[in-house]
């Protein structure tokens, strides 16, 4: 077993201090990135009605707010290097907020579509990423305590806002609710401003590597390749794949993202057509909610320990079995008391996976790798994010039942889990392997360095103490060191 990375940057994360206000910044960053698309669909049924829109058209603006979330992880990945965490949070809130006093006026589902779906979604990825590289350069040992506590905004923001939505809804209509929803969006700014940047020790100008990279004979073409190839790599770089591990993880987590996001849009849903009053099958999601706020801490709190911490991935595979078993076990429940029991268990699970999914890239990436990393794993999840609620809807239009779309998305995300449980032991097993092979042939090595010396320069040894023992040979020797 691997342990916990060592850490690969040039100074010792704090650990604490200021970095507990950077993780509370990053609470709201990522409760509203995460809470956003979902608690929107309280407005959908008021803008169905006034834009004339179907239940498909509606259901695309969270689909689209949220691929848009994952295809902009390279971007912002590398604004993020670029010019820091702060400003990039900040420029993200204030995108989010204008998205939404924007789409207040809104007249279309297309112009929806662009306001809420394209330019929301590219706010909150810029919260999102920024975020969670912050964290990553903040804190080392306790850092899955603190992305735990982060990832926590997600249910947190949830269970919040979606009665307060449903408050604004009744009071001032969905274009009034989406006027103060922007607004309170903007706090994302002041949780931008939070992010201060890491304190980095002062290198010592070095002259005369600037000397040699002046006197190369670089031409123009030469220069402006390197730089093309500098910067498509600050987006997307490719030579991740090569990692055994990163091509593991991104598997399992495309497996999840499918499954995951269906039976939260339709749970109410499934529950209202069980015979469960409305307002009851609503509370299902409060419910579910309210103990994913304390999963993903508590997740954080047990990923932390000494005996956890080096098997972190496996932990990860098992959050995933626990939530794929609790869906295909749902369209077995008949009753609203054992419905509870399923967004009970249903939380645990979603808490758990989503208190582990990032810490799980940092454990097998690095702090170093791990804005490329992240940015390249967000933009290649936003197609099963796109795909995952319209494949589930479809297979509820062709059967007309929502037991099927349990099915599959418990299915895909118990696969997926069992995939990396499996695959985390062969990579673990060929890391070891490999270690012990280069240990191996270091120790052959250096024992064959002194052999090779030894029965190279024995015969010269003999002469040199014959030598040394002839008077004439000492008499040319000294009268050499004095020529």
């Amino acid at each position: 077993m691997s342990p916990a990375p060592a850490n690969p940057l040039e100074y010792k994360p704090l650990d604490g201090g200021w970095g507990w206000m950077v993780v509370i910044g990053a609470h709201i960053s990522i409760g509203f990135a995460y809470a956003t698309p979902k608690v929107l669909s309280i407005f959908f049924k008021d803008i169905q009605q006034d834009l004339g829109a179907s239940f498909s058209e509606i259901a695309l603006i969270s689909s689209i707010m949220l691929a848009a979330m994952y295809a902009g992880g390279p971007v912002s990945s590398a604004l993020v290097n670029r010019f820091g965490s702060r400003p990039i949070v900040m420029l993200g809130g204030l995108l989010c907020g204008l998205s939404m006093i924007t789409a207040s006026f809104g007249t279309s589902i297309i112009y929806l579509y662009f306001c809420i779906g394209v330019i929301g979604g590219c706010g909150l990825s810029l919260n999102l990423n920024a975020s969670l590289i912050i964290i990553s350069k903040y804190f080392l040992t306790r850092r899955p305590l603190a992305n735990g506590l982060a990832m926590a905004g997600s249910p947190v923001f949830l269970c919040v806002l979606a009665p307060f939505n449903q408050y604004l809804l009744v009071k001032f209509g969905w274009r009034g609710s989406l006027l103060i929803l922007g607004a309170l969006m903007l706090h994302c700014c002041v949780a931008g401003a939070l992010m201060r940047p890491v304190a980095l020790p002062c290198k010592p100008c070095s002259y005369e590597l600037k000397k040699t990279e002046e006197e190369q004979p670089y031409n123009t073409n030469t220069r402006l390749r390197r730089r093309f190839v500098k910067n498509a790599k600050k987006f997307l770089d490719l030579s991740l794949f090569k990692d055994r591990g990163f091509v593991i993880y991104l598997i399992g987590s495309i497996m999840f993202i499918f499954g995951a996001y269906a039976p939260i849009v339709f749970l109410s849903a499934y529950a209202i057509s069980r015979g469960v009053e409305e307002y009851s099958a609503a509370y299902l999601l409060s419910i579910m909610g309210f103990v994913d706020m304390f999963v993903r801490p508590g997740t954080g709190l047990i990923a932390n320990s000494k005996w956890i911490r080096p098997r972190i991935q496996y932990l990860f595979g098992f959050a995933m079995l626990v939530n794929g078993t609790c869906h295909l076990v749902c369209p077995l429940i008949e009753s609203y008391p054992f419905l509870v029991v399923y967004a009970v268990f249903f939380g645990v699970g979603f808490g758990m996976v989503f208190a582990l999914i990032f810490e799980c890239l940092m454990d097998l990436m690095g702090s170093q790798r791990f804005p490329k990393a992240v940015g390249l794993v967000t933009i290649i999840e936003c197609f099963p994010m796109l795909l995952g609620p319209p494949a589930a809807g479809l297979l509820v239009d062709i059967y007309g039942d929502y037991k099927y779309l349990f099915l599959m998305c418990g299915a895909v995300i118990f696969t997926g889990g069992l995939f990396l449980f499996v695959m985390n032991i062969y990579n673990y097993h060929m890391l070891e392997k490999e270690k012990q092979k280069q240990v191996r042939a270091s120790e052959v090595e250096m024992k064959q360095t002194p052999e090779a010396e030894m029965g190279q320069t024995e015969p010269e040894a003999k002469e040199k103490n014959g030598a040394l023992r002839d008077p004439e040979n000492t008499v040319t020797l000294n009268e050499c060191e004095l020529i």
